[in-house]
């Protein structure tokens, strides 16, 4: 009997603990709890149902944290590493699980949870110190993020209003502020999936993705407009009328006024993000617009123009 216990000891293969947490050998106390915690959370058979694989996970994920959070039995696996088979304490460990079955069994975590390795070089499953508190299936995790993105019109952003998403099928009344821009990510508190036993909801985080406007083209709080003006108008003076976002201005233009000739409206752009009463400023370049079909007596007068150079 003993021989063939030596056989199955000396035939199971090592587990890298470290690798599947996905640390580093010489990672801290606080980054083996933070991988632990990513992980059970993504394995979690709550949120794998029937997924036996996640299950899979889940048991290597605890066992490794069983492990790597105890700082004695990461010393001795440190210690060991490959040649773990050779070392005396295994025999001892043996002897002690069976000593302490009954002790170990209720802090232990459920049978089948740990591999052979484990349990032949540590004696079976007792908690460590990250995991004391709690058995499988009771510890608080936070729920999963979701992620979202909404599409709007760039006139949509230019006022504070509310919209309606739909997010795993639920529908949410959200308030959208003024001057939000393109690709800017908004979260919102506890609207993600569910805790698991009784920990807190994720977070639901919304990207906004702004189309282009046909007339107006933003760059941070500023929008620029190109502006036709006749040749008669720029070369004599007089008015113009620019749309800006809510409303007309009438603009005075200068006699002489030369095609790409920009303008500043001081206060007409878009309004900046979570600042009340702040804006951008709205940037128009004329541009000049030749006549095409000139009459006979328009072409005259043109060429009279000409000729007083």
């Amino acid at each position: 009997m003993s021989g063939f216990l030596v056989f199955i000891l000396f035939n199971m293969a090592y587990i890298d603990y470290y690798k599947i947490l996905g640390v580093a050998k010489d990672a801290s106390a606080d980054d083996v709890k933070k991988a632990y915690r990513k992980l059970a959370r993504k394995y979690h058979p709550d949120l794998n149902p029937n997924d036996k694989d996640a299950n899979k996970h889940f048991q290597e994920v605890n066992e490794a944290n069983e492990v790597l959070s105890d700082p004695e039995k990461r010393k001795k696996y440190d210690q060991y590493g490959e040649n773990w088979q050779h070392a005396d304490e295994f025999t001892q460990a043996r002897n002690s699980q069976s000593q302490g079955a009954g002790q170990q069994q209720e802090n232990s975590f459920a049978s089948g949870d740990f591999s052979d390795f484990f349990e032949s070089m540590f004696g079976g499953a007792s908690f460590g110190a990250a995991g004391r508190s709690s058995s499988r299936g009771k510890t608080r995790f936070k729920g999963q993020d979701l992620h979202a993105e909404m599409e709007l019109g760039l006139m949509d952003a230019f006022a504070t209003h509310k919209q309606t998403i739909t997010v795993n099928g639920k529908n949410l009344r959200i308030t959208i502020p003024a001057g939000i821009v393109n690709g800017q990510v908004i979260k919102l508190k506890d609207q993600g999936m569910p805790g698991v036993n009784g920990g807190p909801a994720g977070d639901l985080y919304i990207t906004f993705n702004l189309a282009a406007h046909p007339v107006f083209k933003r760059l941070d709080d500023d929008l620029y407009l190109n502006h036709e003006i006749d040749l008669y108008t720029a070369v004599l003076g007089g008015e113009t009328t620019v749309e800006t976002p809510g409303s007309k201005v009438k603009l005075k233009v200068s006699p002489g006024t030369q095609n790409g000739t920009k303008v500043r409206l001081k206060g007409k752009g878009f309004p900046a993000y979570k600042k009340e009463g702040e804006f951008g400023n709205l940037y128009v370049t004329y541009q000049v617009k030749l006549p095409t079909s000139l009459n006979a007596r328009q072409r005259e007068l043109f060429e009279e123009l000409s000729k007083m150079q």
